[in-house]
Parts: C-alpha cells; structure tokens; sequence
C-alpha cells in the first residue's frame, strides 16, 4: 500500500507524545534541533507531509482540511492520540484543522510563525508572485535559491541556505503548486473560537512571511491561548531560535501536563 503520509517515531519511554508537521516546501527536517530537546522528556514522532520529503503526491488539489485527515489516521494508526501538536507555517495551518476536525486526537497545540487565515502584505504579494512563477516555470533550483535567501539572509547562516534550498529544490512541481493551493485557501478565522485545547502562539520579530501581528491575532482569536514573541526569531525560528524556541516549547508542554515550570513570558 502506497504511503500517503511519512510518520518517523523518536521514542524515548511511556510518556506524552509530542508530534512534529513541517512548514511548506519542506520536511520533517524543520526540527531536527527540537528533538533532543523534546525527547529528554517526551515521546516525539514527525511527519512528512504529501509531496513532501519523498512522499507521493495526492490526487488533484488538496485542501489543508485533506492534510489534517491523513495527520488525524495516522494518529490513529499509531496509538499516539492525544498528541501534544506542534505545527510550523503550514504545519501550524494543519494542527489548527486537525483541532477543529479531530479534538480528541489533540492534547495541546503549539503554533509557530503561522495563521488561521492567509493574508499576504503588500511585499508578501510580490515574493509569491516571484515564488509562483518559478514553480510554473519548472526552476524548483531557481525556487530554493530564492526562498533560502529570504528566509536566511545573514552571512553566517549560508550552511542554512544551502540545506533549505536544496530541500525546496527537492520538491515535485506539482506538489509545491498544491500546498501552495491549499495554503492559499485556508481559512479558519470563523472557527477558532471553537478550539478548546490549551495553545501556544508563537511568532518572531523578523518573520517576513508571517506578520507579527498576525501572530498576535491568530491567539487572541482562541480563546485561553498564550502568544510568545521570540526576538531575533525569522520564520524558520525552529532553527534561527531554537535554544529559544525549544525552551518555550518545554515549559509549555510542562504546563500542560502539570509538570513543574511555568510559561516563559510573553514579548
């Protein structure tokens, strides 16, 4: 039976389950500095979206909803519900509707740099503008370059640039253009005062993909959520902030569970 969607288990002991959905154009490679963090105290699994990471693209034009539903099985499958959620971009787009569509699979969502409805500024218009017509033009290279830079401007982080565009790169066409699709149709807004597990809102000061502000929105929009601004953080922040990161993470799912520790306060 062909895979639909990738699941790769980090187990560590019985314990809560921690799971990992990587942002668009990219894999479940978002978060290999979260988890040594998150396996000194939780069971971690990530995902590989489809079209993503070497798995097979779905039929036709999938919707974020069509994403979360195979998340959903394959929480089932796996025995890992409920699942302490943790969603980058697009990734935080699909645990937003896998706690709409599926709650009893969820028993946290943390939502990093990511939105309940998709609005583009006016600079975000022309960035996808250029992004949409490198995909049509079939220079998924060109595509990753470009991105890449974006996303990891500053000298030092050239490695980083060199990891993300090859992994863009590395993409099917046809699957980029479908996440993108999805993306671009997502809207939750109406619902989110619907979610009622405990969420924390992420967001970074130099995230030019996802304004700040839509950060700040996405939590007081669900009701009881918590908002943490990481300064320095861009939109990656699982990798350009995550020592920062991976300590939000921690005392959050700490709160939850009723562990000791409290939230790191917010920005």
């Amino acid at each position: 039976m062909e895979e639909r969607i990738r699941w790769a288990e980090h187990p560590r002991r019985i314990g809560p389950r921690v799971l990992l959905i990587h942002g668009l154009g990219s894999s479940a490679q978002d978060w290999v500095l979260q988890m040594p963090a998150l396996r000194s105290q939780y069971r971690v699994a990530a995902v590989d979206l489809p079209g993503h990471g070497g798995v097979p693209l779905l039929d036709g034009w999938p919707t974020v909803a069509d994403y979360a539903h195979l998340v959903a099985s394959a929480i089932e499958a796996h025995a890992a519900a409920p699942a302490h959620v943790v969603g980058l971009s697009l990734g935080g787009a699909v645990a937003l509707q896998l706690a709409l569509d599926f709650p009893a699979r969820v028993r946290s969502l943390s939502l990093i740099n990511t939105f309940g409805r998709f609005r583009l500024t006016s600079g975000a218009w022309l960035r996808g503008a250029v992004r949409l017509g490198l995909v049509v033009a079939g220079r998924m290279d060109w595509l990753g370059s470009w991105v890449a830079a974006g996303l990891f401007p500053r000298p030092d982080q050239a490695l980083l640039r060199e990891a993300t565009a090859a992994r863009i790169a590395g993409n099917p066409r046809r699957g980029y253009l479908q996440s993108l699709w999805a993306t671009a149709r997502f809207d939750v807004g109406p619902r989110l005062r619907e979610i009622s597990r405990p969420t924390l809102v992420v967001a970074g000061t130099r995230d030019t993909t996802v304004p700040t502000k839509a950060g700040r929105g996405l939590a007081a929009a669900i009701p009881g959520a918590r908002f943490c601004l990481l300064e320095g953080a861009g939109h990656v922040a699982s990798v350009d902030a995550a020592d920062d990161l991976n300590a939000v993470l921690l005392s959050f799912l700490r709160d939850v569970d009723g562990q000791a520790g409290e939230l790191i306060p917010a920005g």
